[in-house]
């Protein structure tokens, strides 16, 4: 399954570098664009966190304000296996 999602993670702005570290050591997580306190991520699932786990731990970086999905993007992969009924 392939499961992504855009956030824009909002930050006191003296602790945007320190955010934007700590998110970029954050497996699943990738920062691509940062102004004003103001942080583009994307999420991804990882083999053993949820990207919602991971979305949710962000409000726990020291100097996040708040965090916002905006983008969700679910499907399956051709490589998965289809799930069979009981």
């Amino acid at each position: 399954m392939l499961n992504i999602c855009g956030c824009l993670v909002q930050t006191a702005p003296d602790r945007t570098a320190s955010v934007i570290e700590a998110l970029n050591a954050t497996e699943g997580s990738e920062v691509h664009a940062h102004d004003k306190g103001r942080i583009v991520v994307t999420v991804e699932d990882t083999q053993t966190r949820r990207a919602s786990d991971l979305i949710m731990d962000m409000h726990q970086i020291p100097g996040v304000i708040g965090v916002t999905l905006t983008y969700h993007h679910f499907e399956a992969l051709e490589d998965d296996a289809p799930a069979t009924l009981s």
